[in-house]
């Protein structure tokens, strides 16, 4: 779609009103979950965004770079097409959004896409460590350990280190399932989270971040603990995301 092409064109006069609905709708959607970051201790200052897309519209919305969240409005959240031309916003989009393009349009199944530099997730990924599973919270948002991007180097960073980071997060999932790997830290930067919405991809920020604060504090005391036993890892994991699970209601 093209930056000046008003959202639903392509579809049929008919459509316009309907688009420019859901866009609307689009927009609230990012714009409450870039609010819960700060409301969750995600993020300090201006240092994180969250994105959906609307897959039939095959628009992006996302966070405007380096407005503070106390001012963010729905007006202010930018909406780029799949090549990140701009549809909808004055604003300048979020610096990390090639990576959040990146992701969209090498994983059809997720909905959002959050990035924060929160603390103890971030420590991990500064230590170039991937967090281990040691125990049964961490089972319960993923039954792996959570993994860490390669190094860039001096050539992809230069060339288009946001694509880059996008890139490196596709490689290091491979063949996974995103839904069963929600979240990887990339190498001395931070965390990226999906889901299949906005608001599940926060849900697993706030996940991981508890995750990784719990792998540090056991670490501590315990610099040799064991990784979690795989009957309680699977159990754990199953109950709440497998074909037969029983977490929550229904």
């Amino acid at each position: 779609m093209a930056a000046a092409q008003t959202p639903g064109q392509s579809r049929g006069a008919g459509t316009v009103a309907a688009d420019a609905e859901r866009l609307a709708r689009l927009r609230s959607a990012v714009l409450e979950a870039n609010l819960k970051l700060p409301r969750h201790g995600l993020v300090q200052l201006t240092w994180g965004n969250a994105s959906a897309i609307d897959r039939e519209l095959e628009l992006v919305a996302i966070k405007p770079s380096g407005v503070d969240y106390a001012q963010l409005r729905a007006q202010d959240i930018v909406v780029t097409d799949l090549q990140g031309n701009i549809v909808a916003g004055e604003a300048r989009p979020s610096t990390d959004t090639a990576t959040h393009l990146a992701l969209y349009r090498a994983w059809p199944q997720i909905g959002g896409v959050v990035h924060t530099h929160s603390s103890w997730a971030t420590a991990w990924a500064q230590a170039q460590r991937e967090i281990p599973l040691l125990g049964t919270t961490h089972a319960d948002l993923c039954a792996r350990p959570i993994p860490l991007t390669r190094a860039l180097t001096a050539a992809e960073v230069d060339a288009g280190y946001e694509l880059a980071t996008g890139q490196a997060l596709i490689e290091l999932l491979g063949d996974s399932d995103p839904a069963q790997l929600p979240c990887a830290l990339v190498r001395q930067h931070g965390p990226f989270c999906w889901g299949a919405s906005v608001e599940a991809a926060v849900t697993v920020a706030v996940t991981l971040e508890e995750v990784a604060r719990l792998a540090s504090l056991t670490a501590t005391l315990q610099p040799r603990s064991l990784e979690l036993d795989p009957a309680l890892r699977r159990k754990h994991y199953e109950r709440k995301h497998g074909p037969d699970a029983y977490y929550g209601q229904p």
